[in-house]
């Protein structure tokens, strides 16, 4: 009974959480321009979840709340600039042009959150780039078909038969013709700096062999869109940040088991030949296979295992448009945990030589992976209490108990659907060999 009362107090803290706007506010100049995020209509009373630039670039993110008929921009601009300090920018970019890029999305029967998608990389800065659409599984010709009209002459687009996230990536990067391969999903809607912002830093570093970049929720409409960024979402702060396996970081102890940290296949670019050095993705994981997710993590792990560095630039955005629903989390919750060990068992399988770094870690990697999916109360944030959708510090609305334990049996899982994701592999394949003959 204790249990079900529990269950239901939770539904009703969760149905209870409001809508938040979504705006950005650019503090260059001596008066500060509010615009509405990607999609988003004009600003009105309310809280208010903004994303602060300088001088176009972001510097973070603030809960504002508009009292009724105040001057939206007026309000969160006192706010945005005792909060975000001028010296807050600490990515000035890189100089010289960019290297150039093969932007890959994946996608699956999602014609209409495809376009949006496309639309945004078309109007992209880069100088040099090239869009290769990736129809995974597909069982109707609606994505082919919506390239062929719209998109014929800046899209090439490619049929990928086998399901798979981490399958139609490899697709991706051996139809690549760039220097860098970047990766981003068919529910984003990209910056027009971003794909600068992410690869600019290959010029830079010749070790460099991948870059990740921040994402940022396109909406807050809905109790979960709102619970999930409220926990951090998949934002990795403002900070830009190398991670250089020659001189592993002081404060990261699972380094480079904690993949999660350096960032979200949403938004990830790799040196062409290094990705393709070590075998791409391994075509076992990733949503789409018994795996259920942990493509890109593996990714990560395997080019930083090669003495390549990687690095997180904040300036690179993309706007995610997280999932609507309760079961939607529920999914989520349980694939991340699934794809956090699959990811591992698949790294371990592909490259033993890491299993005793992977072994004297395990101890500390246990007490991480109770603190990820604990249960975690609020803290106190709030439109006035300085607290924001996307802040890591500050947890606007409690995570359920249902949704951490979810994910701790997605952990337990994850090995269990590798297996069964490289046995259905082989399967399909050798079905698709013995087609071919």
């Amino acid at each position: 009974m204790a249990g079900s009362a529990r269950a239901r107090e939770e539904i009703r803290r969760f149905l209870d959480i409001g809508a938040v706007q979504v705006a950005e506010l650019d503090l260059d100049g001596d008066e500060a321009v509010l615009r509405p995020g990607p999609g988003s209509p004009p600003v009105t009373h309310g809280e208010v979840f903004v994303l602060v630039r300088r001088g176009g670039r972001p510097v973070g993110t603030l809960l504002g709340r508009v009292p009724e008929g105040a001057d939206a921009r007026g309000v969160l601009e006192a706010r945005a600039r005792a909060e975000c300090a001028a010296g807050d920018v600490e990515d000035a970019g890189f100089a010289g042009e960019p290297p150039y890029t093969s932007v890959v999305v994946a996608t699956r029967e999602r014609a209409g959150q495809l376009a949006r998608a496309l639309d945004s990389l078309l109007a992209q800065d880069h100088p040099r780039f090239e869009i290769v659409v990736v129809d995974n599984a597909p069982v109707t010709d609606e994505t082919r078909e919506l390239i062929e009209r719209k998109y014929a002459e800046r899209v090439r687009y490619v049929c990928e038969r086998v399901p798979g996230l981490a399958v139609a990536h490899n697709a991706g990067l051996a139809a690549a013709g760039g220097e860098v391969v970047a990766f981003t999903d068919d529910d984003v809607v990209a910056d027009p700096r971003w794909l600068t912002e992410l690869t600019a830093p290959f010029a830079a570093d010749a070790g460099l062999g991948c870059a990740t970049g921040l994402i940022l929720p396109a909406r807050l409409t809905t109790p979960a869109q709102v619970l999930l960024e409220s926990h951090g979402g998949f934002a990795k702060g403002f900070t830009p940040r190398t991670y250089d396996p020659a001189r592993p970081p002081g404060d990261e102890p699972l380094f480079p088991f904690t993949a999660g940290r350096f960032g979200s296949g949403a938004n990830m670019a790799f040196r062409t030949a290094v990705l393709r050095s070590v075998g791409g993705f391994d075509p076992a994981t990733g949503a789409g296979t018994a795996a259920r997710g942990g493509d890109d993590l593996y990714g990560f792990v395997r080019v930083l295992a090669q003495g390549h560095r990687l690095r997180y630039t904040p300036s690179a955005l993309v706007w995610h448009h997280h999932r609507e629903t309760w079961r939607d989390l529920e999914t989520q919750a349980y694939g991340y945990g699934a794809g956090l060990t699959a990811y591992l068992t698949a790294v371990l399988v592909n490259r033993p030589a890491l299993l005793p770094a992977f072994l004297a870690r395990l101890p500390r990697g246990l007490a991480h992976a109770r603190t990820l999916t604990a249960v975690r109360e609020t803290d106190g944030g709030g439109a006035d209490g300085g607290g924001a959708p996307g802040d890591h510090d500050v947890r606007t609305h409690p995570w359920p108990r249902r949704l951490s334990r979810l994910q701790r049996r997605g952990m337990l899982y994850g090995p269990v659907g590798y297996v069964r994701a490289r046995r259905a592999l082989r399967a399909t394949v050798g079905a698709t060999v013995r087609r071919a003959r």
